[in-house]
């Protein structure tokens, strides 16, 4: 592993501006969900169903969204999808302070239905500004920088909260948001290569192909074992004793993935995101028998840890690959849409695995499952072809 591919990613034009406003940019995002319940909790006085309920509503209103504006993208640009979606935002965090829960829960849908594309855009984005040959490496620092997205956002959103309301939680969102949209806006950065033929639609049937949906299995696996992991984490760690340790925890595992993607984007050669989530979910299966306190499980959570970056970075080149320009961004909405339903799937199960059965079996339940689906994924991945007329090799 060199540093050299990151030097020649960070220095291709407009790159290092785009992972600095990306990574900013995913801050308040990250915190909106915790926003959300800590308001209804707090600042409304209901419980944590009524909460669960609107953080539901705005996971499938954004789940529903993200093609939809990925593919207003192909068809009209980054500018004016930004423009409309930075609208509402702007209108949504403003009001939802002082809306009554009957308001706030079908609010909370419409403002996820028109959640800003920066996650599948940025990497659309991306992808169209850097060689084919160093993806991997730009796709891996892009990961990285959505794992500090979500060490900073959450964190900041429960301080907020926690030392003023969460009234001023939800403005400090809402001027993220916007700061966000009006960043990308501003920056503008290139959805396609210049020798893409960008401007021709492609039919559905010609790029949606069983490889693909098998890959968007793949990714929705894989943010369904990660979200059952830190529920899990959480869970093992509720003892009086252990529970102060949790944001150690948490956090070391984290820095376990960013030093794996760190290293991966560095390699010569990447791996397939089957192969790469399947060793993930083998190591995740056994971390429930690990005793001895919460510091077997920080060396525990090491091998499962390393690979959260490579494979979900993995997963995110092989949909460039795979796809025409002209359907980039309606995929890489898809790839978004299949990671929240893997994670918005992980909370009830793996919720249900612990009542019943404690932590220990839903880290094997997360991991036994995973696997499962990556068998299955196999043979129609092996089988599946690219569209003939993309001169893009897909990443296996």
């Amino acid at each position: 592993m060199a540093l050299e591919p990151y030097r020649r990613v960070l220095a291709l034009p407009g790159v290092p501006a785009l992972l600095l406003v990306g990574m900013l940019a995913r801050i308040p995002m990250t915190g909106t969900g915790i926003t959300l319940t800590l308001h209804v909790v707090n600042g409304l006085g209901l419980g944590f169903l009524q909460a669960g309920l609107i953080g539901a509503a705005n996971l499938v209103g954004g789940a529903i969204g993200a093609p939809l504006a990925g593919r207003f993208v192909d068809r009209r640009g980054l500018r004016p999808v930004f423009a409309v979606t930075t609208t509402v935002q702007f209108v949504f965090w403003c009001s939802a302070p002082w809306l009554p829960y009957e308001a706030l829960l079908p609010g909370a849908l419409v403002a996820g239905l028109f959640n800003q594309p920066v996650f599948g855009a940025l990497r659309q984005c991306l992808g169209a500004m850097v060689p084919a040959e160093r993806h991997q490496s730009a796709f891996a620092l892009d990961s990285m920088a959505v794992e500090l997205s979500y060490m900073v956002g959450p964190a900041l959103a429960v301080a907020i909260s926690t030392g003023f309301s969460s009234t001023v939680t939800m403005y400090a969102v809402g001027v993220g948001l916007v700061g966000t949209g009006v960043a990308l806006y501003a920056l503008n950065p290139p959805t396609s290569s210049p020798g893409d033929d960008a401007a021709v639609a492609v039919p559905r049937r010609r790029w949606l192909t069983p490889g693909l949906l098998t890959l968007f299995g793949v990714a929705s696996s894989l943010t369904f074992v990660l979200t059952t992991t830190e529920l899990s984490v959480v869970a093992i760690l509720k003892t009086d004793e252990a529970t102060r340790w949790t944001g150690l925890v948490l956090g070391l595992w984290c820095g376990y993935s960013l030093i794996g993607g760190f290293v991966y984007g560095g390699l010569s050669r990447g791996s397939s995101p089957l192969l790469l989530t399947g060793i993930l979910c083998a190591f995740t299966a056994p971390l429930g028998i690990v005793g001895g306190g919460w510091w077997w499980l920080c060396l525990a959570l090491i091998p499962a840890g390393l690979l959260c970056a490579p494979a979900m970075s993995s997963t995110v080149a092989a949909v460039n690959g795979r796809v025409p320009a002209g359907a980039r961004g309606e995929a890489m909405g898809l790839h978004g849409t299949a990671l929240l339903i893997g994670g918005a799937c992980a909370g009830p199960a793996a919720g249900a695995v612990v009542d019943a059965h404690g932590p220990g079996w839903a880290f094997a339940a997360s991991g036994a499952v995973g696997l499962v689906l990556v068998l299955i994924a196999l043979p129609f991945w092996n089988e599946a072809r690219r569209p003939a007329s993309d001169p893009v090799t897909a990443s296996v």
